[in-house]
């Protein structure tokens, strides 16, 4: 069996305004499967239109309610369905990730390995480590090891079965969405693996400070916003995330600032000591896992500081929901 002739295996992308990594994207796609579709969430760069031109079936979004990943895969989904009823395992890709070839195969033949697992997923890498220090840091974020795992990210396999049983993703979060339609999935039975093989490449392309700190800004209200829906289970999913952020980036500098004029900057010095101590131990555990000491002092360093952006994220979520705004999609490319 091949993926490129397999009716059973199909392939929903979804974008906006990815550009040059799109065109990646669907290239590789449509030379794996019979049957892309492209769900758009208001790109200005002409993405639908390329889409088209090389035969995906495209879903552009409704603008008038807010975009999120979440509602892009659910409507590309439904579209799916509606073309092919029997597809029975459906690829799920993100705009920057180009599919490794021979991926869909191999997440099809573990899937029918094992009747219990109901999502696979495989190895992610940067396609360009070195072109920013934020970049190596997402290509060192991929790396897990494999087995079971209780969250895949964005780009993962899995039985349309599964997906219609959970009723897919929550189209309001607008991140982490992953790990929030994970949680369903495991707690009706399913396990989800993550495969030693190569599934695709990935293009970060974050090249300035402000992109990550943004990046880090949507990570801290996935958090908040993900614990408020399930932190109350018994997984207590991202409290302690929360709590981390919450502790290193708002309530240790606070303790800081505040003692500082009585105790000389003495409090000052002590909270770069234990942001020191936090750092070295995160890359302690880093080179247990076989990093270079290079990779694991940039690793903790900037897991420390990313407390700071995600605290801002994290109050973000809460001023909205107190607002009753919508969660709308934080972009950070």
């Amino acid at each position: 069996m091949t993926a490129g002739t397999n009716h059973n295996v199909a392939i929903v992308a979804i974008g906006r305004n990815e550009g040059e990594r799109l065109k990646l994207c669907l290239r590789a796609a449509l030379g794996q499967a019979q049957l892309v579709v492209y769900a758009d969430s208001g790109s200005t760069d002409g993405s639908a239109e390329f889409a088209r031109s090389l035969g995906c079936q495209v879903v552009e979004l409704d603008p008038s309610r807010p975009f999120t990943a979440a509602r892009a895969r659910n409507e590309g989904f439904a579209r799916l369905m509606e073309l092919n009823p029997k597809a029975e395992l459906v690829q799920f890709l993100d705009g920057d990730c180009e599919l490794e070839e021979g991926w869909l195969q191999t997440a099809a033949v573990a899937l029918a390995e094992r009747p219990d697992v109901g999502v696979v997923c495989g190895r992610v890498r940067e396609i360009a480590p070195e072109a920013s220090i934020y970049n190596r840091l997402c290509d060192l974020e991929w790396r897990q090891p494999p087995g079971e795992i209780r969250a895949s990210g964005g780009r993962f396999m899995v039985r349309a079965s599964v997906y219609r049983a959970v009723d897919g993703f929550r189209p309001d979060v607008i991140a982490a969405e992953d790990d929030e339609f994970s949680i369903r999935v495991r707690r009706q039975g399913w396990k989800i693996l993550l495969l030693d093989s190569p599934m695709a490449r990935h293009d970060a392309a974050i090249l300035s400070f402000g992109a990550w700190w943004r990046r880090n800004r949507r990570m801290g209200h996935a958090y908040a916003q993900v614990a408020a829906l399930h932190g109350a289970g018994a997984e207590r999913y991202f409290v302690r995330d929360r709590r981390r952020i919450l502790i290193w980036g708002l309530v240790l500098p606070t303790l800081a600032l505040v003692a500082a004029p009585f105790t000389y900057g003495l409090s000052l010095l002590a909270l770069l000591c234990l942001y020191g101590l936090q750092m070295a131990h995160i890359a302690r555990d880093c080179q247990r896992r076989g990093w270079t000491a290079q990779e694991a002092r940039s690793y903790g360093f900037f897991t420390v500081i990313a407390r700071f952006p995600a605290l801002e994220g994290l109050i973000a979520y809460y001023w909205r929901r107190l607002r009753g705004r919508a969660m709308t999609i934080i972009e950070y490319k």
